[in-house]
């Protein structure tokens, strides 16, 4: 059985990741990429699916670890009756290859350690074939893929299990090197564990150390960032949900989904993410993949890509995995990118006009596909959707829906005033007086005294909570203020905010946990309507569940006590850092974008001119 999902820890060298439990144990590896095909796959099932354990043997051992400061290099502590270790884990940025390396370093007396490495390619499926290389190197090969383990320990093959056992003594160290690389490639020459570990430490703090920020919370946004550039394909700038697949909202639920993509949804709070915390290259980088997703028919526009930018992700179960805790269906790739979500045109639009407002190159090209898309939304902006929440029942005319797709058309009209973009714009401008006035009229339930979830509903969404952060009303409406309310009323759940109301439905069975990025949406809401000091309780709650080294997850189960969905989750981190500098600044994030205001107009002298 797979650990609790807070009781692991990220390791990644930006193009793939891994996760490492508490006890030291390595349940999901995806290689070459992220959205790949597991070779260990053991977080959906057990050891036999694939998992590379490395702990004391043959005694209980307490267990604490961290993050070396401003560093993704994992150290675990084990301290046992006869000694203690430090098991160092870590992913070198790639370079000539890509490598998870481990180090045992005896720090007293002496330990004996196990060593048991089962691969199953194909996320549980495929038994590699083992073979010993002239230098005493192990091989395992499966189709297009091998990896190379690397190591002085002596190793056996048991029941198709890589298995051994070895002593560490104070001062020493021990290294485990597993690499990747195609097939058919010739076998490169190893590389060193210890010099690998010092360029890791040096990229990690050479990173983080550009970043602007400062203040209370500076540790928390640090470790946030870290995460979201751990997180990012780098040969193409674009930014992961999360590195894994069907971890559950519910646990033994079906809402498991595939979240090893982009999605054009989480760009604006991404930007501001970046370029507010002085990482212009990082914002320029994923406003570049953007637009090179985004390219081509406007019909054809998706919610989210590949890494890569690659359009749709046909969704497919994995029969012969159980799912995490026997949360099954497993589900690999996502139908929702077959789904029509009107915000997305909102967001695009926002990022696109942020990235102006901030510097950052914007070419012509984009603007030209920007009048694309928007002459295609002016035709659907009418339609039912499937909304943010990516219902897979009926479509509906979510409120969210309308309002971003008004966000679309006012940047567009920001952009072309502000920098002298050939544009319609008084068709824009009245386009943009009507859906105002419709969204006004139908989005907003005078019995409820609040925005609604959809047109004709009286169910509270928090969703709701971004209209006046993206400027469709000022939070000194009566109408932002009764939203807020409401939601506090229906919708919080021992100091934390779910997503929608239980009875709304989204097609599938089952409840879900808190979903945490609109808790952090709160806050930030309380920040504009001065009630600062409401909104730092709420944020320091949110910073008590982050687990042991930092990490959020998608959702909170505040009954269990508990991690729920993919984990980690960029959209939780992004919320923080954004909710964290609300707090840190007086013209914070959620100000600049409800304000419309460039939150870039200066940058720092080591950002890119």
């Amino acid at each position: 059985m797979p650990a609790r999902i807070e009781d692991y820890a990220l390791l990644g060298d930006c193009e793939t990741a891994a996760l490492v439990s508490h006890s030291g144990s390595i349940d999901w590896l995806c290689w070459p990429r992220f959205d790949s095909g597991a070779c260990c796959a053991a977080l959906l099932g057990g050891p036999q699916h694939g998992c590379w354990a490395l702990a004391p043997a043959h005694s209980r051992a307490r267990i604490k670890r961290r993050y070396r400061p401003d560093t993704l290099i994992l150290e675990t502590e084990f301290v046992t009756a006869h000694g203690a270790v430090t098991l160092i884990d870590f992913m070198p940025i790639r370079d000539r290859g890509s490598h998870v390396i481990r180090i045992v370093r005896g720090r007293r007396g002496r330990v004996r350690m196990r060593f048991q490495l089962i691969l199953r390619f194909d996320y549980g499926e495929l038994i590699p074939w083992v073979t010993r290389l002239e230098d005493g190197r192990l091989s395992f090969v499966a189709g297009p893929h091998r990896l190379i383990l690397s190591t002085p320990v002596k190793l056996r093959g048991e029941d198709l299990t890589t298995v051994g056992e070895f002593v560490v003594a104070a001062g020493e160290s021990v290294t485990f090197t597993l690499s990747y690389m195609d097939a058919c490639a010739r076998v490169p020459r190893p590389i060193g564990p210890v010099a690998a570990l010092r360029a890791t430490e040096r990229f990690w703090r050479g990173w983080v150390g550009r970043s602007s920020q400062t203040g209370e919370y500076s540790e928390a946004v640090r470790r946030s960032l870290i995460t979201l550039k751990a997180l990012t394909y780098r040969p193409s700038g674009g930014i992961l949900a999360a590195p894994t697949t069907s971890l559950p909202e519910r646990i033994g639920g079906a809402r498991n989904w595939d979240y090893r993509y982009c999605w054009l949804r989480d760009a604006t709070f991404t930007l501001q993410a970046m370029m507010n915390t002085a990482h212009y290259e990082e914002a320029e980088a994923w406003r570049s993949w953007l637009l090179r997703a985004a390219a081509g028919d406007a019909d054809k526009l998706q919610i989210l890509y590949s890494v890569t930018g690659e359009r749709l992700q046909p969704e497919w179960e994995l029969a012969w995995l159980p799912g995490y805790e026997q949360s099954a269906p497993v589900r690999i790739g996502n139908a929702a990118s077959e789904q029509l979500q009107l915000d997305v045109f909102g967001e695009l639009m926002e990022v696109l006009h942020q990235a102006r407002c901030g510097k950052l190159a914007v070419k012509e090209a984009g603007w030209e596909l920007q009048l694309a898309l928007l002459e295609h939304l002016e035709q659907i902006w009418r339609r039912p959707d499937r909304g943010i929440w990516e219902i897979r029942g009926a479509p509906r005319h979510f409120t969210h829906s309308k309002v971003m797709a008004w966000v679309a058309i006012d940047r567009a009209i920001r952009s072309a005033e502000q920098f002298h973009l050939e544009a319609p714009l008084r068709r824009w401008r009245r386009l943009r007086q009507r859906m105002h006035r419709d969204i006004c009229r139908r989005g907003f339930n005078r019995g409820v005294g609040a925005f609604v979830r959809s047109y004709g509903s009286r169910d509270v969404d928090a969703s709701t909570l971004l209209l006046p952060l993206v400027g469709f009303l000022p939070v000194t409406d009566a109408r932002i203020r009764g939203t807020v309310e409401a939601i506090e009323r229906r919708l919080l759940r021992d100091g934390l905010v779910k997503r929608y109301e239980s009875r709304a439905g989204d097609g599938l069975r089952g409840g879900e946990g808190m979903f945490l990025a609109c808790s952090f949406w709160l806050a930030d809401n309380y920040v504009l309507l001065g009630r600062r000091e409401e909104a730092r309780r709420l944020f320091e709650r949110l910073l008590t569940l982050r687990n042991d080294v930092g990490l959020l997850s998608e959702e909170y189960d505040t009954v269990d006590r508990r991690f729920l969905g993919n984990f980690p989750q960029s959209l939780s981190h992004i919320a923080l850092v954004n909710t964290a500098l609300n707090l840190m600044r007086r013209e914070g994030p959620a100000r600049q974008r409800a304000e419309n205001r460039s939150h870039a107009a200066r940058r720092r002298k080591h950002a890119p001119g």
